[in-house]
This record gives C-alpha cells, structure tokens and sequence, in this order.
C-alpha cells in the first residue's frame, strides 16, 4: 500500500518494513528483552525465561522485522530517542553513532509545571502526608520498573532515618499478592501505599517531592520528564534513556544497578535534606524545559523537510541487501 503511493516521507516506527525515516520507540528488540530478564531475582527462572524466550518464533521474527531499516544498503534516516537508544543501536547493528540523530522525546511543559501550594496541600492532606518527603513511583509493569526493590529500599532507609522523614506512593498498577505481601513482611504499611491507575498524574507530580523509577529498561521513559517538568528531582537508571538529560547529582540520581538496594536508598536519603532537595527541585525544573514538545516537533520536522528536499526514495525491504 505504501509503495503505491507518492509520499515524500514515511515514518517507521520500529515494526516496519517500508520508510525512509526510522524511529524506534522501543529501543532495540534483544537488548531491551535481555535486560528485562534482570528483573527476575531467582537464576534458574531467569535462565528458564532466556531460553522460552529464544524458543519463541515471535522473538525472531521481531528482531528479523526490526533489522530491516539496518539491512538496506541506502538505509533510511535513523533516528533515536535517547542516548542509551543510540548506543544500543550504534553497538548492536554496527553502526557509527553519528549515522543515528538524536531527538529526545519532548513534553507539554504547561501541562506540567510546579504546582501551587494550596492545591498541593489539599492532596497531600488525603493522603495524611504533612511534613514527610513523599517520593513518587509511576508505572504499570511492576516487576520490570523495580517496584519489589524500591519496596525493600524504603525499609532500608527507614532503618537508617526512621519512619517519619518519608513516604512511598505507588501509583498505577495493581500490586501482585508477592509484592504486597513484601510490604507488609517489612512491616512498611503506611510507609509505602499502592494507589492503583490515575488518570491525573499532574495531580500526583504536584503533591510530590521526589521522583523514583528504578526500572530494569525503558527507552526513554516520559514520566521522568513530566515529573521534573513539575519540579521533581528524578531517580532512575542507567537502563531508562531518560537518565541521559539527568546530571547526577544536580537535578536527581542516575543509579548504576536497579537491584543495588543500598546504592538506592542512599539516592532517596540524599533528598530528605531540604537544602539539596530545593536545589534539585529548581535544577529538574530547568532541565525539563529543554525538552519541550515544541523542540522534539521543530526537530522531526527537520529532518522529514531534509528528506524531502533531498528526494530520498521510500526503501523497503525488498531493496538488494
């Protein structure tokens, strides 16, 4: 259907095998699967797991639909969403990192901006939070966003400062009857709380002070920049393309290993100083506005206009390879 139109610029989003602009939301297929498997404690489930995995027809075939864009001998123009992304890509298909542009995802920076004190106050009084530093955690996927760890990280720093200088809101997801029951065998309840889906995170970045996703993969995780866009400093990983906008340090935490429990709990402790959480509050803000959604559309339409002035043929792969 595509080969039969005249259209100056096809976008592919990572599942396709015809463009002439390619931009995985992604990341790259095996690497991404392999660094989810880290988040399976046990060894002997996670090398079950590797090997149902490789066993799978679907895996191959995906990984054999996402090299398409790589295995044209005039490739499209390839575009990744983070840093990580691009190494990932540079390294796994053998390319030169400066054949891969770079463009971050971008956010509405109104939409999420530093909240107003009295609407701020109200949530946080229905949650019974008054003085605490209430680190916020945002996710669907459990497991593969290291919820099970940020759960054992809290009762470590609760021994380290005790139970009233934070909180700990889960919010999305449902949690399993294991993670649950982790919660209460570390007798954290009303330490940390599971607050199911929102349908209005604003509200929960504005009662916030602190943004945490220790995650085994994201590509580039937009919570992390709707979060520092309202004034939250952001601690993640190294494994989430949205630590490359973080300076460690300065606007949040880059965590090395998401099953290091102590290296995170000395990243959360870190901001239970109002000193440097004023200051990483102000620096995450900052950052976040270098990300507009207004810098990401002027960049993509950039390149599609240089695409198309250059009459790049739309490729597909029946191209010789």
């Amino acid at each position: 259907m595509i080969e039969g139109r005249d259209f100056d610029v096809v976008l592919g989003f990572g599942n396709t095998l015809t463009m002439n602009v390619y931009q995985s939301h992604g990341g790259v297929h095996y690497l991404s699967s392999m660094r989810k498997l880290n988040a399976i404690r046990s060894p002997v489930r996670r090398q079950l797991k590797m090997l149902a995995l490789f066993l799978t027809p679907k895996f191959h075939v995906r990984g054999w639909i996402e090299s398409a864009a790589f295995r044209m001998n005039q490739p499209p123009v390839i575009i990744a969403i983070s840093d990580m992304v691009r190494d990932d890509m540079a390294q796994h298909f053998q390319l030169d990192q400066d054949q891969i542009r770079l463009v971050y995802n971008g956010i509405e920076t109104t939409r999420f901006s530093v909240a107003a004190n009295g609407s701020r106050d109200e949530f946080r009084r229905g949650l019974v939070v008054d003085r605490e530093v209430l680190f916020l955690y945002m996710a669907y996927d459990f497991r593969k966003k290291g919820a099970g760890n940020l759960v054992e990280a809290a009762s470590i720093l609760r021994k380290r400062v005790g139970s009233g200088r934070f909180r700990v809101a889960i919010v999305g997801g449902s949690p399993s009857s294991r993670l649950a029951g982790l919660v209460r065998r570390l007798d954290l309840d009303g330490l940390v709380s599971f607050h199911g889906p929102t349908t209005e995170p604003e509200a929960w970045y504005k009662a916030s002070d602190v943004f945490i996703l220790p995650t085994f993969y994201d590509a580039c995780s937009l919570v992390v920049f709707e979060a520092m866009a309202s004034g939250l400093p952001a601690i993640t990983t190294v494994f989430n393309g949205a630590s490359g906008i973080i300076t460690d340090g300065v606007d949040g935490v880059v965590l090395q290993d998401p099953g290091n429990i102590d290296e995170m709990a000395s990243a959360m402790e870190r901001f239970l100083h109002p000193d440097a959480l004023e200051s990483a509050s102000k620096a995450a803000r900052r950052t976040a506005m270098l990300h507009t959604l207004e810098r990401n559309h002027a960049s993509l339409i950039e390149i599609f206009s240089e695409v198309a002035r250059k009459g790049m043929p739309v490729l597909s792969d029946k191209e010789p390879t």
